[in-house]
């Protein structure tokens, strides 16, 4: 069985990081499926989703890693184009993926203990962003 919801954010862009874990936990509910995974995915090339352990040194490591790899003030031929300054959000997202795939089991997604499911919004903008999450199991 195949069932697909979705949830929206409204987020601040400038790698704002969300927690997302609790709403798929509460629309996996919902399901009512037992086993199964959840596909999840931001649709965009300036957002992503990954896991990480949902806490502040970690999200500002995590922060000022991308900041080394995809500087914002960098170079980027994009903002030559189109001259909206996000080059450095495409990038970070293409490194980082707009989706992620969470097995569940009993109803429960198979997350660390201290691992949690995050959004994070790159674009240089407040941004509402669209999740849609496919969860294909059986009850």
């Amino acid at each position: 069985m195949v069932i697909t919801k979705t949830f929206t954010i409204k987020t601040n862009g400038e790698t704002d990081i969300y927690n997302v874990t609790p709403e798929i936990v509460r629309l996996l509910g919902e399901t009512k499926l037992k086993s199964g995974i959840a596909v999840v995915i931001v649709p965009g090339s300036t957002a992503s989703l990954k896991t990480i352990e949902f806490e502040e040194g970690a999200v500002n490591d995590l922060k000022s890693a991308l900041e080394r790899i995809a500087p914002r003030k960098g170079a980027y031929d994009h903002n030559k184009r189109w001259d909206d300054g996000n080059g450095f959000a495409h990038v970070r997202a293409a490194l980082m993926g707009q989706d992620i795939t969470v097995p569940f089991n009993e109803g429960t997604l198979i997350l660390g203990t201290w691992q949690q499911v995050i959004l994070i919004d790159f674009d240089n903008r407040p941004r509402v962003r669209t999740i849609t999450i496919q969860f294909i199991g059986e009850k």
